[in-house]
């Protein structure tokens, strides 16, 4: 069985940071794409970052450029999220998950193994 696992998730006061990993066990599948994606109360879920597992080259949501980091360790099977600066509107259960194929997506739908998910808030 694959697993992703989030973890690394907590209660922050705005401008404090965070880092989210997220790690791949069980049987091995092949990653090409990573994703963050988050879900607030009340709302869709939405992209956060993606990182091509192959060359590193990474993907931001406009909202979060500049205070998020994606990053990837290929011989710990982990990706991670360096979450600097967080404001209140961060708070969120953040996923990770996983997309098959090369090409980098933000759409949801598009990633097929999912994290169970790791809470942050942000209090002001």
């Amino acid at each position: 069985q694959r697993q992703l696992v989030e973890s690394g998730g907590g209660s922050v006061q705005a401008g404090g940071s965070l880092r989210l990993s997220c790690a791949v066990s069980g049987r091995p599948f092949t990653i090409n794409v990573m994703g963050w994606f988050r879900q607030a109360p009340g709302k869709e879920r939405e992209f956060v970052a993606a990182i091509r597992w192959s060359d590193g080259d990474t993907y931001y949501a406009e909202s979060v450029k500049g205070r998020i980091t994606i990053s990837r360790d290929n011989a710990k099977n982990t990706m991670y999220l360096q979450m600097d600066s967080l404001k209140p509107e961060d708070t969120a259960i953040y996923y990770c998950a996983r997309k098959p194929g090369g090409v980098i997506a933000t759409t949801p739908t598009m990633y097929d193994y999912w994290g169970q998910g790791t809470q942050v808030t942000v209090s002001s």
